[in-house]
């Protein structure tokens, strides 16, 4: 471990009540033997989630289960969450400083915690495009949990972070037609970016041997259904919070046999459970990211110290994004 007094100079972005965030002082403990000290260079805001939480759309039933890895306080507020951060290491195991790393730690300037929580960044991966290795993960653990086959026709109904996530891994299977459908016509151009079709959804062909749902609505999962093949299966990666979710399942979802499964990245998917760890998933994930094509979903960047403005636009939709990025120079 390196020598040196420790900077407890740190900053955290909470979200005091809902629709209301802001910067507060940190204070930073001494790090252990086995710990890291790592100051942030950039970090993501997982839109779906956090302008959920923004919002205060958890319901209480799930607040246990939304628990991010270092959250601090509790649902609904005030609260301290995010899961999307990459780093420096100041402080640590030899193999460990100066390298840079991901972990699940909310936005904040600088945190200590145990050497086990970090990932390293592969070298040739930008940190910028390292924040998405949540958001990999879940594409990764969804097609896990997915298990397409060898020329399948698949669609990705909606072209948010995760949605664009899967579509580029699909892209990569032999001979596999992927079919990326979404409201926003504008994602066309971040289809084109991934290597994969884009389609309204309307005018989205079906047929489909799998349809992956990530578009958070009611619309959207009733348009998935109509969409697959007999006997397909929809693989929901869609987090409702506390919004109703209605369907027709008058027409073919009986007679041909549909299927709805969810899938969600808090637990390896049942079919690497016995192989892999949650570790060597993220590992993974950060792997994957070698891909420059992932850089068409950082459509957005913002100083930290613009976090709770940034929030409230975010969710209010006023600021278009796919992956908003926080820089940390200068905080």
């Amino acid at each position: 471990m390196t020598s040196g007094q420790l900077d407890t100079h740190a900053h955290a972005y909470w979200l005091r009540s809902p629709g209301c965030g802001e910067i507060r002082p940190a204070e930073l403990q001494e790090p252990g033997p086995e710990d890291v000290l790592v100051r942030t260079v950039c970090s993501g805001v997982s839109r779906g989630t956090e302008t959920l939480v923004f919002r205060g759309g958890v319901p209480p039933g799930q607040y246990a289960e939304m628990r991010a890895p270092f959250q601090e306080g509790d649902l609904p507020g005030p609260v301290k969450y995010g899961y999307l951060n990459v780093g420096a290491v100041e402080r640590g195991p030899a193999e460990l400083c100066g390298r840079m790393v991901f972990c699940l730690y909310p936005h904040q300037t600088a945190y200590v915690v145990p050497a086990s929580a970090v990932t390293l960044v592969p070298e040739d991966v930008p940190p910028a495009r390292a924040v998405l290795a949540g958001t990999v993960e879940t594409a990764v653990n969804a097609l896990w949990d997915a298990g397409p086959l060898l020329g399948d026709r698949v669609a990705v109904v909606g072209a948010g972070m995760v949605g664009c996530c899967v579509a580029r891994l699909l892209s990569g299977f032999p001979a596999t037609r992927v079919t990326l459908v979404d409201v926003d016509a504008a994602r066309a151009e971040v289809a084109a970016a991934l290597g994969v079709d884009f389609s309204l959804p309307d005018e989205a062909a079906g047929g489909r041997d799998l349809v992956v749902h990530a578009s958070a609505t009611s619309a959207g999962l009733q348009r998935s259904l109509e969409l697959l093949a007999p006997e397909g299966t929809v693989i929901d990666l869609s987090w409702y919070g506390d919004a109703e979710v209605r369907l027709s399942l008058g027409g073919s979802f009986h007679s041909g046999r549909l299927g709805i499964r969810a899938s969600q990245v808090g637990t390896l998917s049942p079919a690497r459970a016995g192989r892999r760890t949650t570790a060597e998933r993220l590992a993974l994930a950060l792997e994957l990211l070698r891909d420059p094509a992932f850089d068409a979903l950082l459509s957005g960047r913002s100083r930290f110290r613009e976090l709770p403005d940034v929030m409230a636009r975010l969710a209010a939709g006023r600021l278009p994004a796919l992956c908003h990025t926080i820089t940390y120079d200068g905080e």
